[in-house]
């Protein structure tokens, strides 16, 4: 007894000595908090600012060391990361884009982190609350707004070289081959007015095809192609100026460090590397930690296949009959629009021709196929504020074969053939007029 009674008396002393051991946490003034109304900050002070903020606000649980050393860890990463108290300092913009990756946090479960929930039940987010975030948000509102962080416009004098752009600063190469890999999906981005393609290279594609996405194999490649919306004089929103490629490569051993992927982001029409050290990776990793479950990607590739999850694949968008002409959602994707007014999306797709001219910036030849399917849209169930393809309402088939092109269109319960050609030439020369999304 007298060694137990010793060995706890040095385990006292030695737990007292290490309270002296006490690494500051900084307290500083706010000096730009963010541009909000008053509920909303209300939201946020309650349950952001204990870590994302520059007050210091400990219980008294959280003074006790070691837990003050892995709350002092957890703070200043948090505040690295995202800062309430200077985010006032940024555009209105970049500030609104920072709150969406906030309530998407939320909304995943990802923030409050769930240990820190454990301690400070307090600081979770109500219901109400996060409805309250979201209405002030408020996407897809009648005025396309700015795209938050668009890159500055550059002059570019002549067309950039694919294979002479300048690696990422923690060494990815760019992929000067993206713009011939398959699209995976679309997603309609109402909270930044963009829209984007997913596209992915053959591994990506055949994984995609058998549902082997759990992970994603070695060798996956995906590029997430962004324009920003342009509103049409036909009540459409269409793709409009080019803003950034991002490339996700998989390599489960060679990124260890990050997730298993590496990443990389090039901006405006001469593809300039994002960010101004390696840490802008920290940026890509902290985003999708939320989708870990599904190996980082947010995207849910259309196909088929099941995956053994909810939520990880969209089967009802790749819901096309087998017995039809074509199956366009193999080809190559060559613009996307979306009509406000029926909640619907729509991708032009193109045969191999159809691709080769569209990427020369040719007109169509003999032997062009285009198919432009159209979907009902449902939200994104992995980011709020972002709508992707849901079940499919038409598929319209134009041929360039003949002296005169040929139409065809399938739509209503099971997409059947609809004979009427009483559109015909009006939707042929639609879909003929639809410009190709623009690209380095």
């Amino acid at each position: 007894m007298k060694t137990l009674g010793k060995l706890v008396l040095a385990g006292l002393v030695v737990f007292a000595l290490l309270q002296a051991v006490r690494p500051s946490i900084p307290e500083k003034p706010v000096t730009a908090e963010i541009e909000a109304p008053a509920q909303v900050k209300q939201v946020l002070a309650k349950d952001c600012y204990s870590c994302h903020s520059d007050q210091r606000r400990l219980s008294w649980f959280d003074q006790i060391v070691p837990g003050y050393w892995l709350v002092r860890h957890d703070i200043l990463t948090a505040r690295e990361h995202l800062n309430f108290s200077t985010l006032g300092a940024k555009p209105a913009a970049a500030q609104k884009a920072t709150l969406y990756e906030a309530v998407n946090m939320v909304q995943l479960g990802a923030m409050p982190l769930p240990q820190f929930l454990k301690l400070h039940p307090d600081a979770r987010v109500t219901a109400e609350e996060l409805a309250t975030l979201k209405t002030y948000l408020a996407p897809w509102t009648p005025a396309l707004r700015p795209i938050a962080n668009a890159p500055p416009d550059r002059e570019v004098t002549a067309r950039v070289s694919l294979t002479a752009v300048a690696p990422e600063f923690k060494g990815l190469p760019f992929d000067p081959n993206f713009e011939s890999w398959k699209p995976l999906s679309t997603t309609d981005r109402g909270d930044n007015n963009t829209f984007r393609f997913i596209l992915g290279n053959d591994v990506a594609v055949k994984a995609a095809q058998t549902g082997s996405i759990s992970p994603w194999p070695d060798g996956a490649r995906f590029a997430k192609v962004t324009w920003q919306q342009e509103a049409g004089a036909d009540g459409l929103v269409h793709a409009g100026k080019f803003v950034q490629v991002e490339l996700m490569v998989k390599n489960a051993l060679q990124y260890k460090d990050s997730e298993g992927w590496g990443w990389g982001r090039w901006r405006g029409l001469d593809l300039k590397p994002y960010g101004k050290d390696a840490h802008f990776v920290n940026e890509c990793t902290g985003c999708h930690q939320p989708l870990r479950g599904n190996d980082y990607v947010y995207t849910m590739p259309m196909t088929a296949a099941q995956a053994g999850k909810n939520e990880v694949v969209n089967n009802a968008a790749a819901a096309l009959p087998a017995g039809m002409p074509y199956q366009p959602l193999d080809w190559g994707a060559i613009t996307m629009f979306v009509d406000p007014q029926t909640h619907t999306t729509a991708t032009l797709y193109g045969n191999d021709v159809a691709m080769h001219a569209s990427q020369a910036r040719r007109s169509y030849p003999r032997g062009t196929v285009l198919a432009l399917v159209t979907w009902a849209q449902r939200e994104d169930p992995h980011w709020f504020g972002a709508r992707i393809p849901d079940r499919p309402l038409s598929v319209e088939l134009v041929e360039l074969s003949g002296e005169q092109p040929g139409y065809r269109r399938f739509a209503g319960h099971g997409l059947a053939a609809n004979e009427s050609n009483s559109v015909a030439a009006q939707r042929t020369k639609f879909v003929l007029g639809l410009a190709p999304a623009s690209l380095p």
